[in-house]
């Protein structure tokens, strides 16, 4: 969970930061434009954004932010169960699932507001849907397909006709081995892509080491 901001201009409205959440397996992301970044507002948005809507997450990990590590969301952690998980200081990597979409809203919000970027916060949905119903690289999946076990009904799709779905046992035993398969290529993706960066990682260490030889002899 992160705090993006202050976004400048101010919108219209009179927001200037974006709170947002992303579910490390299905890269979900939930985001709202909010007037502050303080303990009060973080606690709202966990709520009423996270838990009343999707349920209570197992665990959540935010920077070391004084918005998150006030004894008011301890406190709401506590209660509700959560395992509150800090990213280091000097390695925000570990949060970098925001991060990497901070970037991308950023560029989409620019693109889709008005002349003075004032109703930013009105394309912040737009933006948010239009992420979670794509393709996600990792995962190899649109994460609204992970999330909600069915493809996202697009609004320039034409509807089909209402059809009736079969509520039996082998309807509901082909939708959960539809889901399964679904969590084991998104974990399987998620793995090599682990992988690709741990080597990258040894890579850029075996050349940092070897310039630090290099410059002693």
């Amino acid at each position: 969970m992160d705090f993006h901001g202050p976004i400048i201009p101010i919108s219209q409205r009179g927001n200037k930061y974006i709170i947002s959440l992303t579910d490390v397996l299905s890269k979900f992301v939930i985001a709202k434009a909010v007037r502050d970044c303080t303990a009060e507002t973080a606690a709202r948005f966990l709520k009423e954004e996270v838990i009343l809507k999707y349920g209570t997450p197992r665990c959540i990990l935010t920077d070391n932010g004084s918005h998150f590590t006030a004894a008011m969301m301890e406190e709401l952690f506590k209660r509700m169960g959560v395992i509150h998980l800090y990213s280091t200081p000097y390695h925000p990597q570990t949060n970098g699932q925001i991060e990497r979409y901070n970037a991308t809203m950023d560029a989409k919000i620019a693109a889709l507001s008005n002349e003075r970027r004032t109703n930013w916060d009105e394309q912040l949905p737009f933006v948010t849907f239009g992420y979670n119903t794509s393709v996600h690289a990792t995962i190899g999946q649109t994460p609204f397909e992970m999330m909600y076990d069915r493809k996202p009904v697009l609004p320039f799709y034409q509807q089909s006709p209402l059809v009736s779905l079969p509520q039996d046992p082998e309807h509901v035993r082909k939708l959960n081995d539809y889901l399964s398969s679904l969590t084991g290529d998104a974990k399987r993706n998620i793995l090599d892509q682990q992988q690709k960066y741990n080597n990258a990682m040894i890579c850029i260490d075996l050349i940092q080491a070897t310039k630090s030889v290099l410059s002693f002899l």
